[in-house]
């Protein structure tokens, strides 16, 4: 079955992306272009604290640089990123530029939303906060978005710094939720392969694989389309081939920047609005509520769903094994074959996660965007308890 033959895309402010050429150069010139004064650097602890990364960024920067703040936890928890925002607002920032993963960029993206929005206390993260109401409908509150630009450097391959969609944990109730707004997506994405290579294998390879799930669950799902499955198999294809070559070499630029572009392109139809599935919606409980590394949640529960995805309909996966190599294999054996061959987890057990924490995951689950727009329909929580029993 392929997708729809009709359909629309939306898109954000993200106006410039660059491949291949040093941050610090692209970052500089940008910011000529746009006269920021009052730059404000997120970044990597890590990063910050045993590489001249950031140094050399600040350097390049000159009397623009405001400022610099590190310290974003994991699955950015809420005072982090209030933290963050109070540091940029104090600074004057009129531009935030990000460098380093996931949690980074998510923080980056909340911050100018924190400043315009007057955010003072974690509670008042609350009323801006996207929801699912009762019926299953997703809601949005923020109808004025930020004014500040954002320019995001990543260094990890999750994607998010390609989306007006950003997490945040609230540390209460250990929920990650999230906040939405087309100016959240940041003006300018740099991809430097060369800034990646600090970047710990793990955690490249697990959020490469989180890319890939981007590309699986648009290609599972029936809301997709023509445009949006040939950006979910290229990526797929570069994914497969840049991921393979990393882990046998870490100095492939050129395999590092191809794992970036599929990132990127398994990210488009996002973007546009084809929604994700069963992986993506478990995966943000069990990175806000279980502190599973992000990359992780994909590499234990995207073969799970798609097997009890199969069970329903498997008209849709043949693309997904070409993709991977092996079209006489179902998807789901050969997306656990490519996932181990990488030596990544691939059971809940693994990654620290107990049978006693399935029914709160479950039912944080329905509350997730993405909850109720997997391939197979998911009605309750007892049908996400069958796939994390699956994934025990």
């Amino acid at each position: 079955m392929g997708g729809n033959f009709n359909g629309e895309l939306t898109f954000t402010v993200t106006e410039r992306v660059t491949m291949g050429h040093p941050a610090v150069d692209v970052v500089s010139d940008q910011i000529r272009k746009t006269g920021a004064r009052r730059v404000f650097l997120i970044a990597s602890t890590s990063l910050r604290k045993k590489t001249d990364e950031v140094a050399k960024l600040e350097k390049a920067l000159g009397g623009n640089h405001a400022g610099t703040w590190s310290g974003i936890a994991p699955h950015a928890p809420r005072s982090d990123v209030l933290k963050a925002a109070k540091a940029a607002r104090h600074a004057g920032a009129d531009c935030v530029v990000t460098l380093g993963g996931g949690s980074v960029t998510d923080a980056g993206k909340i911050v100018p939303l924190l400043i315009k929005h007057d955010v003072q206390a974690v509670e008042d993260f609350e009323p801006l906060r996207t929801y699912v109401d009762d019926e299953g409908n997703v809601i949005n509150p923020i109808e004025v978005g930020p004014d500040i630009p954002v320019i995001c450097i990543p260094t990890t391959l999750s994607g998010g710094e390609f989306n007006d969609l950003s997490g945040a944990t609230d540390e209460a109730t250990q929920h990650k939720q999230g906040y939405e707004h087309r100016k959240m997506a940041p003006v300018m994405v740099v991809l430097d392969p060369a800034v990646t290579v600090h970047t710990p294998e793990w955690l490249w390879i697990s959020t490469g694989v989180r890319s890939v799930d981007h590309a699986v669950e648009t290609l599972s799902s029936y809301r997709s389309n023509d445009f949006a499955d040939g950006l979910a198999a290229s990526a797929l294809l570069l994914l497969v081939e840049g991921l393979t070559r990393v882990k046998s070499d870490p100095d492939d630029l050129e395999g590092r920047l191809k794992c970036q572009i599929g990132a990127w392109q398994s990210m488009i139809s996002i973007i546009g609005g084809v929604p994700m599935g069963a992986s993506h919606a478990i995966g943000h409980i069990l990175g806000g509520t279980c502190d599973v590394p992000h990359g992780y949640t994909s590499c234990v529960m995207s073969p799970y769903v798609l097997a009890w995805n199969a069970e329903y309909d498997d008209s849709r996966q043949k693309r997904i094994s070409e993709c991977l190599g092996d079209a006489n294999k179902s998807a789901s054996v050969a997306l656990d074959e490519f996932i181990r061959g990488l030596g990544m987890p691939r059971t809940l057990s693994e990654v620290g996660v107990t049978k006693d924490q399935f029914q709160k995951i479950a039912e944080y689950t329905m509350l997730d965007m993405w909850g109720r727009t997997n391939s197979r329909p998911v009605r309750t929580p007892d049908d996400i308890m069958e796939i994390l029993r699956r994934a025990a």
